[in-house]
């Protein structure tokens, strides 16, 4: 069952990632790392796409237009390079009211984990910038 993306419709496909799937309280979000997003001649991909990426991911497992985040407890386990596709998992793990927490973990084009985090998203009543 796919539901209709509800919130953060303007995110770039090309540095935060594409939605593969929304369903209740999950989603999965893909990003294909380029050139660009590399910090060195290793072809290191800096850590604020990957972050981006899981960022993505939570906001469209709770889907909801006034969702943002508070914080994030996050480790970044092995390093991403130029051509990884990178897979994002998220899952509510903590439904509050206007709080939730939401575990989120990327593997690379191995199958190999290269991030996990529980963020810690609020659902306002009103948009923050309204």
């Amino acid at each position: 069952m796919n539901t209709i993306q509800n919130t953060h419709y303007l995110a770039s496909d090309k540095f935060i990632g594409k939605i593969i799937k929304i369903e209740n309280k999950y989603s999965e979000v893909n990003l294909k790392t380029t050139e660009e997003m590399s910090v060195d001649n290793y072809g290191l991909i800096h850590g604020g796409f990957v972050f981006g990426l899981a960022d993505y991911a939570a906001m469209m497992a709770i889907n909801k237009p006034t969702v943002v985040l508070g914080k994030a407890d996050v480790r970044f386990v092995n390093p991403v390079k130029i051509d990884d596709e990178l897979t994002a998992i998220a899952k509510i793990i903590n439904d509050f009211d206007n709080k939730n927490i939401v575990n989120v973990e990327i593997t690379n084009s191995n199958n190999k984990k290269v991030f996990e985090g529980n963020f810690h998203c609020y659902i306002l009543k009103k948009h923050a910038l309204a």
